[in-house]
């Protein structure tokens, strides 16, 4: 009878289950890489550290805060009620990048305790209202 093994006892390796371990992994991967979800970009270009400034024009950043409860401030004034839609933060935010073109530097400020989903909301705002260059602060 042959069992597998040499004429002195030693089993010798086994090739054909190690090949179907590689296959079952490879087939593994390559179906968990594929149900991978892409994370959407917003389209807005944050400030880097040796962003160069250019020289002769002073912008003056426009300040955006979030309070706890999810009121939107422009520069320290309360513009919008905590309604998803953000309309006035919009309309005010389309003005200025008409006007000063969409380089106009928006600052926004969230309180600690502000839930994530309004500052995503902020964040549609500026995006819908061509906003380009946009920094968080503290």
């Amino acid at each position: 009878m042959s069992s597998g093994a040499s004429s002195d006892g030693d089993v010798g390796l086994q090739i054909a289950p190690m090949v179907d371990v590689v296959f079952v992994l490879l087939l593994f991967f390559m179906a968990s890489a594929s149900l991978q979800q892409k994370e959407m970009e917003l389209g807005i270009n944050l400030p880097t550290k040796g962003s160069p400034q250019h020289a002769g024009t002073v912008e003056v950043p426009i300040y955006v805060d979030i309070d706890e409860n999810g009121q939107v401030f422009w520069n320290q004034l309360p513009i919008d009620n905590p309604s998803p839609e953000l309309s006035e933060l919009r309309a005010r935010l389309k003005e200025v990048v008409a006007k000063f073109g969409e380089k106009q530097p928006v600052i926004i400020t969230p309180s600690p305790m502000v839930r994530h989903e309004r500052i995503t909301q902020v964040l549609s705002a500026c995006t819908a209202s061509g906003v380009k260059s946009l920094s968080f602060g503290g």
